[in-house]
């Protein structure tokens, strides 16, 4: 379960990281005054061509694979939730590194957040766990 958990550590660091990128991208490109098609294009090829959002789509492609692997070793149940400590990276990432400001009520989300993550992390460690080689029995069918 260890290497489970890096993983999933490394992909929310991935994740964040890809966040973080696309917004800075996303400040940087022009800003869409109407919907008309030409105008919705000319903002799509900025965005196509822009380093920071290319970036960010890069780095949530690693997440992704992350993911794909972790979906692979262990129940959904218990790997999709932790995936919401994504919204604690991404609130530290956002302070840091885009310097918001987070209000207390933000941070309360965030603990509530984590709590969570907790309580499913500890219920995965309580899972019963067959014995090692022992053979279930079965009452014989009754005539």
């Amino acid at each position: 379960m260890a290497k489970l958990l890096i993983i999933l550590l490394i992909g929310l660091v991935f994740e964040s990281t890809g966040v973080v990128l696309l917004k800075k991208g996303m400040t940087e490109l022009p800003e869409l005054k109407t919907m008309r098609f030409q105008e919705v294009v000319r903002v799509v090829k900025a965005g196509l061509t822009n380093p920071q959002i290319l970036l960010g789509v890069f780095f949530e492609a690693l997440f992704f694979i992350c993911l794909l692997v972790l979906m692979a070793r262990s129940d959904i149940s218990f790997l999709w939730p932790l995936t919401g400590l994504s919204f604690v990276f991404a609130t530290l990432a956002a302070m840091w590194f885009l310097h918001e400001q987070v209000s207390p009520l933000r941070w309360l989300g965030v603990v509530l957040i984590m709590l969570g993550a907790g309580f499913i992390s500890y219920s995965e460690q309580q899972k019963e766990k067959p014995a090692s080689g022992s053979v279930a029995h079965s009452e014989p069918a009754r005539r």
